[in-house]
């Protein structure tokens, strides 16, 4: 049988609270699997106490793979539980309610941890925010952060290595400082480096172009080709597009805002505003004149409707809009709502 301050070691790596001799010690066990009788016999004896139970409580599968995923975002509504529970739980959303015993038994127990036996694989790990949302992320080094809507962050497990991501869309960074592991954002054009920093990267792929506005620290800008080097100060937003980098002064909380929950305009070009509502309203946004793209907006929102959102453009500028609801498809599926904007003076208002 386990003793207590081995349970309580494992307890520590399922809460993200072991240290590196902690981290190895339960790995190394788990990579045992059936071979290891104690933790066998430990798990064994909770397997039948849990099926007992009348009931066993339910899990959110965020919270699922927020465990899997050694830790990715931070923990919510944590209840006390047993070791052996607390493994059901993780794993009862993904069947293995019905299978822990023959992962015991096979030795493979080990396939659902960041490391399997064999040590030369890795397992990748992707974070993904649906369209029209926001969603936070912890990876196992202690940087964190928020994804925008419609954006994927990448990566692997091991990342103790080598802290290696890919982002598709638009992310805050709150980098953990490791001098000896410089921490590498991977885009479709670009390679971000920092060492520990606070910076807002944006690369959708549809848009084709890469924005980086720095908060704090310093951070190394490398175009796909790497013909363009270029380090970025506080307060400073480097654009790269169409092969050019131009940089300029930023107010960097304006960038920032939309982990908040805020939607935030400070002058912007219309087709920015245009764009950005689209991904915050999951909507698609059409500008009906060319002379639009010459105005510019100054607004914030928070908890505002796309309607609210608007009226306040319609009330500030010769700007109308109207919204054409979902449109079948021929396949069955829906297309977006549309909004078309307007100059006022080329158009009744209806």
């Amino acid at each position: 049988m386990l003793q207590q301050n081995e349970i309580d070691r494992i307890e520590r790596y399922l809460n993200g609270l072991a240290d590196i001799t902690d981290i190895n010690w339960v790995e190394e066990r788990f990579a045992l699997g059936a071979q290891d009788y104690g933790l066998r016999n430990h798990l064994e004896q909770d397997w039948e106490t849990i099926n007992d139970e009348s009931k066993i409580s339910e899990t959110d599968l965020t919270f699922l793979l927020e465990r899997v995923h050694h830790m990715i975002r931070e923990k919510e509504d944590q209840r006390k539980k047993t070791f052996g529970n607390r493994i059901l739980t993780f794993y009862s959303k993904a069947a293995a309610i019905l299978l822990l015993p023959l992962i015991l038994a096979s030795g493979l127990f080990i396939g659902f941890w960041s490391k399997i036996s064999d040590k030369d694989q890795y397992v990748s790990s992707v974070i993904h925010a649906p369209m029209g949302s926001r969603v936070s992320f912890n990876l196992p080094d202690g940087t964190k952060g928020w994804l925008n809507s419609g954006s994927s962050l990448s990566y692997t497990l091991p990342f103790t290595d080598k802290r290696n991501v890919a982002l598709e869309g638009e992310a805050w960074f709150d980098v953990a400082h490791d001098e000896r592991k410089p921490f590498e954002i991977k885009t479709v054009s670009a390679m971000i480096q920092v060492l520990g920093t606070s910076f807002c990267l944006n690369a959708y792929r549809d848009e084709h172009y890469v924005e980086v506005v720095l908060q704090n620290g310093k951070v190394m800008f490398s175009d796909s080709t790497n013909t363009k080097n270029i380090t970025l100060l506080p307060s400073e937003r480097l654009v790269y597009r169409n092969g050019e980098v131009t940089v300029s002064s930023a107010d960097p909380s304006k960038y920032k805002a939309w982990t908040d929950g805020k939607l935030v305009f400070r002058g912007d070009a219309m087709t920015e505003v245009a764009r950005r509502i689209e991904r915050w309203y999951n909507i698609k946004v059409e500008l009906a004149d060319k002379e639009l793209e010459r105005f510019s907006f100054r607004g914030t929102f928070e908890d505002d409707s796309l309607v609210e959102v608007l009226d306040l453009l319609s009330m500030t500028s010769p700007i109308g809009y109207k919204i054409i609801p979902r449109e079948m498809n021929a396949s069955g599926t829906f297309q977006k709502v549309r909004v078309i904007l307007f100059k006022k003076t080329k158009h009744k208002q209806s």
